[in-house]
């Protein structure tokens, strides 16, 4: 029979083994065990070329804005558009109801009739005169007289013509026809109205939109800002070097027509301290109307720009944020002010970076302060490959 102390041993070997193979478990699962740092791409920030885009409100004008008025006094008789309506060069607007007009073009023409009469009677007298004096029959001074009657003649025949082209340009200024090529707007007036040149309000607007303008103000300091980074020796040089100008409807779209920047006051204003400018747009299908709200977008060049892919940032409580890593790569949020590039893709950091920062590029999402990473340097020229 074995001893009792025997039976003990190979009980003591598999608890031991038990014990170790649960503190085994328990080192692998422990989640107080530090996790190995990740690799980031990291950028190491410097100044770059960078294009800003600069937004100025603006107010539309088309290229003409005439107003109609009348040039004689009458009853309004006749409306032969509707506001709003597009119209063409020479097309019935109005009708002026007056007739003392046509009454003197009748009154003028009679007097013609009467005035032609009385030369070709003038023209007989001195036919009639001129053989006697030949003949010595009658002295030459009633021929130099007969003349003198047929000269007086005519020019009451002038005189009477020109009071019926006088009388026709009047009555002609009952008809209202369109100068130019352009949009009708308001009309004031209803049929049977007393119509004169005196009147505050004209008869309507004709706007001409077939090409339109954009104005907008730069205050002072904006003026030499624009100007110091726009090449050229004058004024005018700098204004024609800028680059096309963008139009933004007040719906936010982009207009599809780039502009041209031209200057509309040479002078700043002593009221307000800003010089006014005018991008010129094309507007041939006519959805640009005069009195209409826009934004002028101009891209102007920096050339010394902190520049940061928009997909290395995130948003906190309005507020921008990076992460940048220490030189004991740990990485920490700091916010940043930023504007937006042209291209859409980058911002150009206006505060919260400086040249030698390293910034992670990609993979915020679950990134927390104090995080050890491990950096991998990513090319400046591949990250910024698309900024122009």
């Amino acid at each position: 029979m074995k001893p009792k102390h025997a039976l003990y041993i190979p009980i003591a070997l598999l608890c031991i083994l038990l014990h170790s193979c649960g503190a085994s478990d328990k080192k692998t699962f422990d989640p107080r065990v530090a996790q190995p740092p990740k690799a980031y791409k990291v950028l190491t920030m410097s100044p770059r070329k960078a294009s800003v885009n600069l937004d100025f409100p603006a107010t539309i004008q088309g290229q003409e804005i005439i107003e109609i008025r009348p040039k004689i006094d009458g009853y309004l008789d006749a409306i032969y558009v509707q506001e709003g309506a597009a119209v063409t060069k020479g097309q019935l607007l109005f009708r002026i109801s007056n007739p003392q007009y046509e009454q003197e073009v009748v009154t003028a023409s009679a007097m013609i009739r009467s005035a032609e009469s009385d030369v070709d009677a003038a023209k007989m007298q001195v036919a009639k005169v001129k053989p006697l004096v030949e003949r010595d029959i009658v002295s030459k001074f009633e021929l130099q007289s007969a003349e003198y009657s047929l000269k007086a003649k005519e020019a009451a025949l002038a005189q009477t013509k020109a009071a019926l082209a006088n009388a026709r340009t009047n009555a002609g200024y009952t008809i209202l026809r369109s100068p130019a090529n352009g949009v009708i707007g308001m009309i004031p007036y209803k049929i049977g109205a007393l119509i004169n040149n005196t009147n505050t309000a004209p008869l309507t607007t004709l706007s001409n939109i077939a090409v339109v303008y954009a104005y907008y103000s730069l205050n002072e300091k904006q003026l030499l800002q624009y100007f110091s980074t726009t090449a050229g020796a004058t004024i005018q040089q700098k204004i024609n070097n800028m680059p096309p100008a963008t139009l933004l409807l007040a719906d936010g779209s982009v207009y599809p027509e780039k502009g041209k920047v031209a200057l509309a006051s040479g002078l700043i204003s002593t009221e307000t301290g800003t010089a006014t400018f005018k991008a010129i747009f094309a507007n041939p299908l006519g959805i640009i109307r005069s009195g209409a709200s826009a934004t002028v977008r101009l891209p102007t060049i920096v050339d010394s720009a902190m520049v940061i892919p928009q997909s290395a940032t995130y948003e906190l409580q309005d507020k921008r944020l990076v992460y940048i890593m220490d030189r004991n790569n740990k990485v920490s949020s700091d916010a940043i002010t930023v504007m937006p590039s042209d291209n859409g893709q980058y911002f150009i950091v206006t505060s919260g970076l400086k040249a030698g920062d390293q910034v992670v590029l990609e993979g915020l999402i679950g990134l927390k302060d104090s995080t050890t990473i491990i950096p991998k340097q990513a090319p400046a020229d591949s990250v910024f490959a698309k900024l122009k």
